[in-house]
């Protein structure tokens, strides 16, 4: 059973994104389910933001605040994400017409969204430090709540309503979403530890909530593509820029940590996303078929991920035949 079980999470990416698939296409072609469609739009609409906040809840309750500790890195490679997204931002403003508008919008969300929640047990496999990583994904969670509502309206002006209100409703969906579940979890682990140490203990439930999240992001990921009237030749150029934004960060972030001694925290902390969040954030936000970014990007830095703790085994396999 436990062979089972290991092999299901080995495999929970791909299991996940081909049932969002599967299920997407066999919920479509039910003939009487047509007339829910509206209602099951509306229902993952609701449910995607709360399984996000429910992850993040989880993970968040895990953190020690006592070990968390702010590097030189952090503040590089925070300038580095809101920087080159107030710049292609701004650069949407000044070229409102681009042909290239909706893959650069695309990069926009490949290199805002903030770290994943997995990102701290692949740090720790890897060799780097856990603790450096979840202060940057606090750190990159409150820029992201404050950047995205403060440039976005920018970007996407929505008819009828000033660029404030729009900021205001956007800051709305994404304040509590990103840093809510980090206060409740303070909240919880001071005014009630029996629960936070239950909660603690019971992390591998924030793992099968990404495996529904995913499967719920691909179905809306195939959803964009398919009621998309963009052109194949724009959704191919957002599978490319996925794959160039996932090696630059990876990249970025790994030059950046080595001149710290921190080269594994720092490339995880950039290089691996909330894929989920960034499909999500790329449907509510932005052009719905910019949706795509994130579902390729999770495959992207998920080969990365498997490269470097395959490199890392035969490493240490290496030195302990010596």
């Amino acid at each position: 059973m436990k062979k089972i079980l290991g092999f299901i999470k080995d495999w929970m990416l791909i299991f996940a994104m081909l049932s969002g698939i599967a299920g997407y296409f066999l919920y479509v072609n039910i003939p009487f389910l047509e007339p829910t469609h509206a209602l099951a739009g509306k229902a993952v609409g609701l449910l995607q933001p709360l399984l996000i906040f429910s992850m993040l809840f989880l993970t968040f309750c895990k953190v020690n605040p006592k070990k968390l500790r702010l590097c030189p890195w952090h503040g590089l490679l925070l300038l580095f994400q809101v920087g080159i997204f107030a710049a292609l931002a701004a650069l949407l403003v000044l070229l409102p017409h681009s042909g290239m508008r909706v893959v650069i919008e695309g990069v926009m969300i490949c290199i805002i969204c903030p770290t994943a929640t997995a990102g701290a047990v692949i740090t720790k496999k890897l060799g780097g430090n856990a603790a450096h990583l979840t202060t940057y994904t606090i750190l990159i969670n409150l820029a992201v709540a404050l950047v995205v509502p403060a440039l976005v309206p920018f970007v996407h002006p929505s008819q009828g309503i000033t660029v404030w209100t729009s900021s205001l409703l956007i800051l709305g969906k994404v304040f509590p979403l990103l840093l809510m579940p980090l206060l409740a979890a303070i909240l919880v682990r001071y005014l009630a530890p029996r629960l936070h140490f239950i909660l603690s203990h019971y992390q591998e439930l924030a793992f099968y909530l990404w495996a529904v999240a995913l499967a719920l992001a691909t179905a809306v990921t195939v959803r964009s593509i398919m009621h998309s009237e963009e052109s194949l030749a724009t959704e191919l150029w957002l599978v490319v820029a996925s794959l160039v934004c996932c090696l630059l960060q990876f990249y970025v972030g790994r030059r950046v940590g080595s001149r710290y001694n921190d080269t594994i925290s720092a490339g995880q902390s950039l290089g691996q996303k909330n894929t989920v969040l960034a499909i999500w954030m790329g449907f509510t936000f932005f052009t719905p078929i910019t949706a795509v970014v994130g579902g390729f990007y999770s495959i992207w830095h998920n080969l990365v991920n498997s490269w470097q703790l395959y490199e890392s085994k035969k490493a240490k396999t290496l030195s302990s035949g010596r």
